[in-house]
């Protein structure tokens, strides 16, 4: 009755890695979990735009544009970032690009060289204002 459908619940399991020795030349098209240790020069995108988590690790580089649901950053990205539900931030994060969220979780020392763009809904809510005796009032 009360429940709301959680279409934004993040991958819970890493299904790939790209090892801290690995450098890749290329798009990575994935769908559940990527962790990256090594090195990306290319884009990061989530399938069909459809639910993932993608997690930079600290040692990590990626030089290329993101675009994942659900992203978690302790290394360095040299691109834009769109987390379209959840972005965070941990202390080693670096970022040399604009970065676009619906929710953002940053902690101290993560530094981000570029504009920070809230996400708004999908779905507009407008509020109506009536005026009633001179006062306005919301309803």
């Amino acid at each position: 009755m009360f429940s709301r459908k959680k279409s934004h619940v993040p991958q819970k399991q890493i299904d790939s890695l790209i090892g801290a020795s690995t450098t890749i030349r290329g798009d990575i098209d994935f769908v559940g979990g990527l962790r990256v240790d090594g090195k990306v020069q290319g884009h990061i995108h989530c399938h069909n735009d459809g639910v993932a988590t993608l997690v930079i690790s600290e040692k990590a580089q990626v030089d290329g544009e993101i675009r994942v649901s659900h992203v978690v950053i302790d290394g360095t990205v040299n691109g834009p970032v769109y987390a379209t539900e959840y972005l965070e931030l941990l202390p080693n994060a670096k970022i040399n690009g604009d970065v676009s969220y619906k929710t953002l979780e940053m902690q101290v020392g993560a530094v981000v060289d570029g504009r920070l763009l809230h996400i708004q809904s999908e779905r507009a809510e407008v509020v109506e204002l009536k005026r009633i005796g001179g006062n306005t009032v919301s309803g």
